[in-house]
C-alpha cells in the first residue's frame, strides 16, 4: 500500500454523516461568532456544506499528524472572512483541540479574523485580501507538476470577490497551462458586503458561460444539497487538460431568519445577538430534522467513486 493510499481515506463519512457534521459545524459557527461578538457567520454558513464534503467524504487526502505531508491535497479559502467555517472544519478533522474555537478573534489566539498559515496547522494560505486565493492555488497546483507530485488543489472563492480582476487573470493562466489538478468552487450566495452581487457588479452574469469561455470545465449545483456537492466533487478529478469550477448556488446565512431579515447583505460581517442566536439555532435544528426525515439510504462510497479507477 502506498503512502497516499494509507492516508487518503482517513475520513470517509456517509452522506447522512456528512449532513450531520455540516449541521453540527453550522451550530459551532453561530455559537463561536456570537461568543466573540465578531466574525462572519453568514458567509461561513453558505460554505460549510462544501467544506464538510471536501474534508470528510474521502475527497481530500491529508494527515493531521503530518500537516506538511508533501503529497497532501490543498484547500485554500480565498474568501478568508469565512474563517469560522475553516476553523470548525479543521478542529473537526483533528488539526487542533476543538476547545480552541472558543478563543475566536481573541488577542493572542491563532484563530484570527482571517486565516493565518503561520499561526494554525492545516491552513494552506493566509487569505483575507480578496481575489488572491485562486492565484495562490494555481501556483501550488503548478508546483505539484514541477515536483512530480499528484496532489490536487481546491480553492473556495466568493461571488463578491469575483469582481476582482486577479481572479480572471488566474483563470486565464490556469486554462493556458491546462492545470487539471486545480478545482475552484464558487460560493454563489448572491450577496457581498455592500449589497446584492447582481447590483454591485451586474456584469458578473452569466457567470457559468464566462468561466467556460475562459477554458474551464464548468458544473453548477445546489451548494446545500450534499448529494449534489459530492457528485460534483467526485467528477472533477476525471477531467483532464483543463481546470474545473463548481458553481455552488448557496444561501448567505443558510436561510435562517435573523440573516434573511437583512435585505442589504444578509448581515455581512455581523455576529448574531444572543436572542438572534437562539432563533437561528432553533431554525437550524428544524432544517436538520426535516433533512433527516427525508433521507433515503445511500450506498457507501468506494475509493473508485471518489478518485476514479485506481
Amino acid at each position: 500500500m502506498t503512502t497516499i493510499e494509507k492516508k487518503q481515506l482517513r475520513h470517509r463519512a456517509s452522506l447522512a454523516e456528512l449532513e450531520d457534521t455540516a449541521w453540527r459545524l453550522s451550530r459551532e459557527i453561530l455559537e463561536m461568532t456570537t461568543r466573540a461578538k465578531s466574525g462572519h457567520p453568514s458567509s461561513s454558513l453558505s460554505a460549510i456544506d462544501i467544506m464538510t464534503a471536501l474534508y470528510f467524504s474521502g475527497i481530500m487526502r491529508y494527515a493531521t499528524e503530518e500537516p506538511d505531508w508533501p503529497e497532501r491535497d490543498r484547500f485554500i479559502l480565498s474568501k478568508g472572512h469565512a474563517a469560522p467555517a475553516l476553523y470548525a472544519v479543521l478542529a473537526e478533522a483533528g488539526y487542533f483541540d476543538p476547545d480552541l474555537l472558543s478563543t475566536l478573534r481573541e488577542s493572542g489566539s491563532p484563530l484570527e479574523g482571517h486565516p493565518n498559515m503561520r499561526a494554525l496547522p492545516g491552513v494552506e494560505a493566509s487569505t483575507g485580501s480578496l481575489g488572491q486565493g485562486l492565484s495562490l492555488g494555481l501556483g501550488q497546483a503548478l508546483a505539484a507538476r514541477v515536483d512530480g507530485l499528484e496532489y490536487r488543489v481546491y480553492v473556495l472563492i466568493g461571488d463578491g470577490e469575483s469582481d476582482e480582476g486577479q481572479i480572471w487573470e488566474a483563470a486565464m493562466a490556469a486554462a493556458k497551462y491546462q492545470v487539471d489538478n486545480l478545482t475552484a468552487v464558487l460560493d454563489y450566495n448572491e450577496y457581498q458586503q455592500t449589497g446584492p452581487v447582481n447590483e454591485v457588479m451586474p456584469s458578473l452574469e452569466p457567470v457559468g458561460d464566462k468561466w467556460e469561455s475562459f477554458g474551464w470545465d464548468v458544473r453548477e449545483i445546489d451548494g446545500h444539497d450534499m448529494r449534489q456537492v459530492l457528485a460534483a466533487l467526485q467528477e472533477v478529478p476525471r477531467v483532464t487538460d483543463q481546470p474545473q469550477i463548481i458553481i455552488a448556488h448557496t444561501m448567505k446565512g443558510r436561510g435562517l431568519s435573523p440573516f434573511e431579515k437583512d435585505a442589504v447583505n444578509r448581515k455581512h460581517g455581523e455576529p448574531l445577538t444572543e436572542a438572534e442566536l437562539e432563533t437561528a439555532l432553533a431554525e437550524l435544528d428544524e432544517q436538520h430534522a426535516t433533512a433527516v426525515a427525508d433521507r433515503v439510504e445511500q450506498p457507501d462510497l468506494t475509493p473508485e467513486d471518489v478518485h476514479g479507477e485506481v
